[in-house]
């Protein structure tokens, strides 16, 4: 049967995504390297190990499982480390994602979902933030995103590539099965280190307390990685049933902030989150949250799991679950 394939199918947002795929009955195939993906992720999925930069490879692997269409996760997503190696990004985000293009283009593959984020919007205008909204990224991570959104008109008028595009506001939580988790090392989101802060590790360190927001921190849009997912998969139908190219928006469509995130930890856990307040850290907007209208009235999409304790439920259930990862 023909398959969907998914690169960096392997890591937190390509796995569920896998998952839901193969919970509407889909075949799918993951091509990851593993740099930042766990084999355990993909839950018996069949993978191929292989760089997005090996054309050759994808080729084959696109021709053996007989793919219709691709989901494309693979990419480098830690903004601190775009701003100090952006050469590691344009390599691996822009160059690794032209060769998947040329890859699919000479095996006549024709559907994609690109995974965005919301880091193209650069600092907001105004928020919620909507699909336009001026895309001006301030860093190397959302300028490569922002480059393949770009590039895809190009190859659709030439090749007739059609993609969508989902631009992620903050993906958090676990699968509600616990199946699937967040497993990165070093870990860079908010709600597994302030899950790692009240399971006795380091202090969680708050960045800042004097922004202009009710209680001082930052706020931050937190949807659901499975509902992430679900988006992935309504996008995938919108395409292979004519729909055009386009690009959403992926949020809950209401902003959080550092310190009611470590309330909500500090509920469902019953601990306390220890934690040390920092300065601001370099070009940290105040507020960012998404307009996902786009989204619901086109992908018939909403969010499920948008109420901040249950996405903290999920995640608290994984890291209790699996300690060490998927490594334990």
């Amino acid at each position: 049967m023909a398959a969907v394939l998914v690169t960096g199918g392997a890591g937190y947002i390509g796995s569920h995504a896998v998952q839901a795929l193969g919970r509407a009955g889909r075949d799918v195939v993951v091509y990851d390297n593993l740099s930042a993906g766990h084999r355990a992720a993909t839950l018996g999925a069949p993978l191929e190990i292989g760089d997005t930069a090996d054309e050759a490879r994808l080729r084959e692997v696109i021709r053996r499982y007989r793919v219709t269409a691709v989901m494309h996760f693979a990419a480098r997503l830690d903004v601190g480390e775009s701003v100090r190696d952006p050469a590691l990004y344009y390599r691996n985000n822009v160059s690794g994602t032209v060769s998947l293009l040329g890859a699919m283009v000479a095996e006549g593959v024709r559907h994609l979902i690109f995974s965005s984020a919301c880091a193209v919007y650069g600092e907001p205008e105004r928020t919620p933030i909507d699909e336009r909204h001026p895309a001006r990224p301030i860093n190397a991570y959302g300028e490569t995103k922002l480059a393949i959104e770009r590039a895809l008109p190009h190859f659709e008028r030439a090749c007739g590539l059609r993609a969508i595009c989902l631009r992620y506001f903050n993906a958090a939580g676990a699968d509600p099965d616990g199946m699937l988790g967040e497993d990165h090392d070093p870990e860079i989101h908010l709600i597994p280190r302030a899950i790692e802060a009240a399971r006795g590790g380091r202090p969680l360190a708050v960045f800042g307390t004097d922004y202009p927001t009710p209680d001082g921190t930052c706020q931050r849009d937190y949807v659901h990685v499975s509902d992430l997912a679900d988006a992935h998969v309504a996008a995938l139908a919108v395409l292979e049933g004519g729909g055009a190219s386009a690009a959403y928006n992926l949020g809950n469509g209401r902003p959080f902030s550092v310190l009611e995130v470590i309330s909500s930890v500090e509920r469902v856990s019953g601990r306390p989150v220890p934690r040390l307040v920092s300065e601001r850290r370099p070009g940290d907007p105040a507020v960012l949250f998404a307009s996902n209208g786009r989204a619901r009235a086109e992908l018939s999409w909403a969010p499920r799991l948008g109420d901040l304790d249950t996405i903290v439920d999920t995640a608290w259930r994984w890291h209790v679950g699996h300690p060490g990862g998927y490594g334990a």
